[in-house]
Parts: structure tokens; C-alpha cells; sequence
């Protein structure tokens, strides 16, 4: 992984394949190329280490012809990040390839090819399919059976893009376990990995299914299936919207993205809140009917979403009176799991490509679940196509590769999935009542715990020489202390944990110090007191402590501890506004560090490989 972009055109396609990789560049990578062939089968490729614009510089400096081409970021899988291992990959100067996902079978297959005379320039996976396809040339005489040939030898997951220098009249894809879009123009059509890359040049989509193989020219597109059949996929006009190009008064788009919440927020409630309640129709057709038989649920997610799974699963079993369990998706689908009678399975994922999730659901479509809710940003994503039922978040494109505005429009899910549930629980009008606005209120509270953004920063001065950091918090706000750790780590790279505050005394005690920051999420709920004495229990082994408390939770600054007030908000919403305080700590930090903040190191925006 990690972008694709392709384009067949009469006009040449260089500049098309340069914006496309831009736009794909929030999702992590460390290097990319560029291959484009010309009506008379000239090719030329260019590979550049390191961002988009070193490729554009080269690009610019000596200019590419042809209409023709396909183009890769690449986050590396195997082998290191060089110009040697950047994609496209080649086969004897004839088919060029790239590539998301991992070849789990490449190790045998270089062996067999290179015992049949070819020879590689990579340490990839990818370069055996350029290979592989080459050879297949020699029996089929086309470049489409010849692909349909070589694509059943692969093992693992594959969104590919194979372009034959001797016809550049057209490239063909194949999609198996990573995503593929192909854009619809008028006299010219594209293809990539995310619908975002090519919204300059179409609003037109066709979303490939698993195993698909497609044909692409200028004026047609044939989509065959993994059996070989012609098949017909519906095209669908795009409403997505992309504003990473501009970061208007913010430094970083992550920053952009943490004011953005409280916009977001308002967005992914909109119109779907009566007075008293939540709408049905919130989560698809038939979600009434699903949600009445609905005695448990099973969260299954990765990172970041996982969290706010771990959230849920508070207010599910708290509030709604649901049971509910929640597990890492990559532990799911690699156990043998006894599925609970009328059970919902619930996907959380971002990008709605996430490989294990995905995985996880496609597993689980065997078990005996009742039906299946995702609770996902991006529409027409493979999470939302094969869910029966989808909660779409509404965040807007998130370019930050640490997730902010997508986390907390998860747990607005979740809180609208709480008053869906609990209404067929038992739930009273006026307990729906008072959660409804509750609900209702939070965007204001958002605004408001936003302006404390200046204290935020002058607090982060704090961990300018730190490596080490302890977040802590209690009932629901455990999981938000394991996100605030998550933060911390992903764009500061400060090793940090997480504990639920009880658990001081089995062990992590041992770690406190004067150099060890202590973070704390205290909102004015039942388990206050609990968390005060646990507060003491660091104090008086001399730790540092930082504390975000609600206004009247009582605590003091002094030359051990700082605290930051927050507005007093509804228990129950209390783990989304903590959220935006750690979000911001954690941003400020890596200010201060020096770090790429938007695009940490080794990391990938949308994980489409295991």
C-alpha cells in the first residue's frame, strides 16, 4: 500500500497522476512513481524517495507525454523505503505494475520465476505480479486473460494496476481484499484506491467487488467477476467533498481537524434527532425491526476505533442495558468465538477498508449474527456495501493520519445508537428525553472546551524534555485514556500508557516519578472520589500531575499538580469532550518536538493490509 492512481486518456495524464497521488498523501507513504506510455509504446517511468513533490520536481524538470499511466504512493511492507522498491515495478521494460496489499505467497513464487529466467530489482512482493503477468503473455497473447491467469496464482490481498507498453490503449485492474474505484469521464476514465484522488476529474464511480478484474479504455470499462463473467457493477454519482488543499488558519491539518469537531459533531446529528429520541431511519432500512430482537452486540475494530468501541461498550451495558463485548479485529478473526443468541455485529472503521475489520466481517457473515451495523466516514466504502446496516459519521475527508474529528463522530454514533437500542429496552420517554438533549447540547460544549486551546499549549511546555507519559482515567474515561496514550505516541513519539486508575497499586506505581508526566481525565461523575484518591496515591510518591477536570470537581493547581477546567457536561457525553483536550496536548507536544505532525513516521492513514 498505499495510493493507486491510473488514467486512460487522449490528453496526457502526468499532471492527473501527480494531483491524484497529492491527494492521497494524507494516508502515510515514503515514497512514489509514476509510469506513462504514449500512443507510439514509449515509456517512461519515474521514481522519486520521499513526498509527491520530489516526484513533481523531476516531473517538471524533464516532462512526461502519453495518456496513458498509473501512479503509487507506497508505505512500505517489504523491503526498505528506496527508489529501487518504489513502485511501479517492471517486467522486462514491457509491463509496468503497481500495487496495495501483500502477495503472502511472493517468497515461492520469486522462486519459480526467477528459475524460469526472471530477474528482480526489488525486494517487493508487488514485483512478481509484473512477472507473473509477462509470462502469462506468452501463452494468452492478451493482456486481459493474461491478468485473469496470474491474479489466481496470488495469495493475500491485491488492489493492482497492470499497463502493457505495447498497448496503451488501455490498463487493467483486479481487486481482491483492497480497494479499487474506477472514475467514469467523458472520453476518458481513471482508476484508484480512494474516490478522494480523482474528484477533479469525475464525480462518476464504479466500486470493484472482491475478485473482480476490469478492462479499462478511453470510452468503455468491462468488469468481470472472479469466475470470469462479464458482469455489470451500478455506477454512482459522488457528494464527497475534498478540502485538504487548503488548511486555512491552521498550521497542520490536524489542528484544522480538532477545531473542526464541534461543525462535525452538529453535522453527524443533523436531521436525525426527534425531540424525544433518535430516528430509525438513522441507520438504514429495516433498523427497527433488526434493533427490537438486538440482546447483544459485539464491537469488533482496530486502533483508534477500537477505543470508541470500548466507549460503547459502557454505555451499552449502562445505559441501553445491552451486554456487549469488543474485541482487537485482527484477535477476531484468528479465534474460534462463541456468538451470542441475537447478536449484532458492529464494524467501526474510518476509511471502511480497514483489512482486518473488514476481514472480521466477512467472517462473521457465517457465524449466525443476527445482521451487521457499521458505524463508518467514507460512503461506498466496502464496510458500508456489505453491512446490512450503515451509520454514516459525516466527518468529512480526515487528512491528519492521527484520527480526531473521525473518533469523536464514532462515539456520537455509538451515543445515537444507545437511545436506538435503549428504546426497545425498556428505556423510559423522559430518560430518552433528557439523553436527546443532551445530545443536542454538545456541539456548543465542544465550542467552549476549544477556546482553552492557549492553556493547552502553554501546558504542553511542560513535556519539551519527556519520554515517558501515564494516562489515567476511570469508567468510561478508561478508554479515553488509552486514546490520549495512542495520541501521544502516534505524532510525538513519547512512549506513552495507559491505566485505569484503580490499577495503580498492581504495579504501575513502580513507574512514578518526578520525570514521569501523569495525565488525568476527571469529569464530575460517580466515580470522582474514587479518582481523587487515586490522584493522592500519586502525589505521594512525588509524580507530576495533569489534570482535566470538570469546573466543579474540586481540584486545585498547586506546584504538583495543574489542572484545566472543563465546561460541566452530561455523564454520560463526558468521554467525547475529554477527548479534545488530550487531542490538543497531544498535538502541542509534538509541536514542540519537532515531529511531522500530519504524516508520522511508519505510519499509514487507512491500514488495507494485516
Amino acid at each position: 500500500m498505499c495510493g493507486i492512481v491510473g488514467a486512460v486518456a487522449q490528453r496526457d495524464v502526468a499532471e492527473i497522476l501527480i494531483e491524484g497521488l497529492r491527494r492521497l498523501e494524507y494516508r502515510g507513504y515514503d515514497s512514489a512513481g509514476v509510469a506513462v506510455v504514449n500512443s507510439q509504446g514509449e515509456l517512461t517511468r519515474v521514481r522519486r524517495l520521499g513526498k509527491v513533490k520530489e516526484l513533481a520536481d523531476a516531473i517538471a524538470a524533464e516532462p512526461i507525454q502519453g495518456g496513458t499511466g498509473i501512479a503509487h504512493t507506497r508505505w512500505a511492507t517489504h523491503g526498505e523505503p528506496s527508489e529501487r522498491n518504489a513502485h511501479p515495478h517492471m517486467s522486462k521494460d514491457k509491463i509496468a505494475v503497481v500495487h496495495n496489499g501483500i502477495i503472502e505467497n511472493h517468497a515461492s513464487l520469486r522462486e519459480s520465476l526467477q528459475a524460469a529466467g526472471y530477474r528482480f530489482d526489488s525486494d517487493t512482493d508487488t514485483e512478481v505480479i509484473g512477472h507473473l503477468v509477462e509470462q502469462e503473455l506468452l501463452t494468452h497473447k492478451d493482456l486481459l486473460p493474461a491478468v485473469q491467469a496470474a491474479v489466481t496464482q496470488l495469495e493475500g490481498a491485491y488492489g493492482t494496476v497492470i499497463l502493457d507498453r505495447a498497448d496503451p490503449s488501455r490498463v487493467i485492474v483486479a481487486r481482491s481484499g483492497s480497494p479499487l474505484v474506477i472514475g467514469l469521464g467523458i472520453g476518458e476514465n481513471f482508476i484508484a484506491s480512494d474516490q478522494l484522488a480523482l474528484l477533479p476529474v469525475t464525480r462518476r464511480f464504479i466500486f470493484l467487488e472482491e475478485g473482480d478484474v476490469a478492462e479499462i479504455t478511453r470510452k468503455s470499462v468491462s468488469i468481470y467477476d472472479k469466475n470470469g463473467a462479464a458482469v455489470e457493477r451500478e455506477a454512482h454519482e459522488s457528494t464527497a467533498t475534498y478540502d485538504a488543499g487548503d488548511k486555512g488558519q491552521y498550521r497542520h491539518y490536524m489542528l484544522k481537524e480538532i477545531h473542526e469537531q464541534p461543525y462535525c459533531v452538529n453535522n453527524t446529528l443533523e436531521g436525525r434527532l426527534s425531540e424525544t429520541s433518535v430516528l430509525d431511519e438513522t441507520f438504514g432500512n429495516g433498523a427497527a425491526e433488526l434493533f427490537q430482537k438486538v440482546k447483544h452486540v459485539q464491537i469488533v475494530a482496530c486502533g483508534t476505533s477500537y477505543h470508541s468501541g470500548m466507549v460503547a461498550r459502557y454505555w451499552l451495558e449502562g445505559i441501553a442495558g445491552v451486554s456487549c463485548n469488543v474485541e482487537i479485529a485482527s484477535e477476531f478473526r484468528y479465534r474460534k468465538s462463541y456468538v451470542q443468541p441475537d447478536s449484532l455485529l458492529i464494524t467501526i472503521s474510518q476509511s471502511g477498508e480497514t483489512a482486518d475489520t473488514l476481514a472480521a466481517l466477512r467472517l462473521a457473515k457465517s457465524l449466525g449474527y443476527l445482521g451487521s451495523l457499521t458505524i463508518c466516514n467514507v460512503a461506498g466504502s466496502s464496510l458500508v456495501r456489505e453491512s446490512d446496516l450503515a451509520f454514516m459519521t459525516r466527518a468529512g475527508a480526515e487528512i491528519g493520519v492521527a484520527s480526531t474529528k473521525a473518533f469523536t463522530t464514532q462515539l456520537v454514533g455509538f451515543a445515537m445508537l444507545v437511545l436506538a437500542l435503549g428504546k426497545y429496552n425498556g428505556m423510559s420517554i423522559e430518560k430518552q428525553q433528557e439523553l436527546t438533549t443532551a445530545l443536542k447540547s454538545l456541539p456548543s460544549k465542544l465550542e467552549q472546551t476549544l477556546e482553552l486551546a492557549e492553556s493547552i499549549e502553554d501546558l504542553a511546555e511542560e513535556f519539551a524534555d519527556k519520554h515517558n507519559a501515564l494516562f489515567l482515567g476511570r469508567g468510561d474515561q478508561y478508554p479515553i485514556a488509552m486514546e490520549g496514550a495512542l495520541k501521544l505516541k502516534e505524532i510525538s513519539y513519547i512512549h506513552a500508557e495507559a491505566y485505569a486508575a484503580g490499577e495503580l497499586k498492581h504495579g504501575p506505581l513502580a513507574l512514578i516519578d518526578a520525570d514521569m508526566p501523569i495525565i488525568v481525565v476527571a469529569p464530575n461523575n460517580e466515580l470522582l472520589e474514587k479518582l481523587k484518591s487515586n490522584v493522592e496515591e500519586v502525589r505521594a510518591r512525588g509524580g507530576i500531575l495533569f489534570v482535566f477536570a470538570d469546573a466543579d470537581a474540586h481540584f486545585s493547581s498547586d506546584e504538583t499538580m495543574r489542572v484545566i477546567s472543563l465546561p460541566h457536561i452530561h455523564p454520560w457525553l463526558a468521554p467525547i469532550l475529554y477527548t479534545l483536550p488530550l487531542q490538543l496536548l497531544s498535538y502541542y507536544v509534538a509541536i514542540i518536538k519537532g515531529t511531522d505532525v500530519d504524516q508520522p513516521r511508519n505510519l499509514a492513514k487507512s491500514v488495507t493490509v494485516e
